[in-house]
């Protein structure tokens, strides 16, 4: 499916993105995070025609490529597949009572970006024949997170008021919790991630070792932002 993208619109994603979220209920943790991404990928598919990137076309198909690697987490729930391990602990506690909506999607944007970016950038960049540590593309890859920052800034801040306007002081271990992650150090990290994984491509083993280790990783960082906080 990573191979195949050349035709495929960022729009195109969307609308997969919204088929998705019509099936799930309100709370449900993966349907917490489509809401938000579909903000972010909406703004995406205005920024790559607007002059906002040096190559477009790169950045669009890296875009949709990251998505589709997110899109085939509900498509493998839904046969009975297994998710990777980045993924689990969102899927485990997608409902959970005491996880809050800001919580789901944190985990869905670490597992997101730390994880599917990097694998994303790999395979973009190999189909395009690319080399990911070019100044052009790294320049773009940063751009990036300007316009992550346009839109989730504002919904993580929603959360964080919605939480303490609800629960007020009690709600401080879980502003602390939120805090500590940030997007743009998540995706410096992708971006180091994404590196090894291409100087490594042609190891298959070690390769495969260190995607699986990075899996792991991401999940463990989810683990801790779906903590259960006792507000009431």
């Amino acid at each position: 499916m990573l191979d195949d993208v050349s035709s495929a619109a960022i729009g195109a994603v969307v609308a997969e993105m919204d088929r998705v979220r019509a099936g799930l209920p309100r709370r449900d943790g993966i349907a917490v995070f489509v809401d938000v991404y579909r903000q972010v990928t909406a703004l995406m598919a205005e920024r790559v025609t607007d002059g906002t990137f040096a190559d477009h076309a790169f950045v669009e198909d890296l875009d949709v490529r990251f998505a589709r690697i997110f899109l085939d987490v509900p498509r493998n729930l839904a046969a009975g597949r297994p998710v990777s391990k980045a993924w689990e602990p969102l899927i485990e506690r997608r409902m959970t009572r005491g996880v809050l909506p800001i919580q789901l999607a944190l985990a869905g944007m670490n597992a997101h970006i730390n994880h599917d970016l990097a694998l994303a950038l790999v395979a973009t960049c190999r189909a395009r024949r690319r080399e990911p540590g070019s100044r052009a593309v790294h320049a773009d890859f940063e751009k990036v997170n300007a316009v992550l920052a346009e839109v989730v800034r504002p919904i993580r801040r929603s959360f964080l008021d919605e939480a303490v306007i609800r629960y007020g002081a009690g709600a401080s271990p879980l502003v602390d919790l939120v805090s500590n992650f940030s997007i743009d150090k998540a995706r410096d990290a992708a971006w180091v991630s994404g590196l090894s994984l291409w100087h490594l491509r042609g190891i298959p083993f070690v390769g495969d070792a260190v995607r699986d280790s990075l899996a792991r990783t991401v999940g463990l960082v989810s683990r801790q932002l779906l903590t259960v906080v006792e507000l009431d």
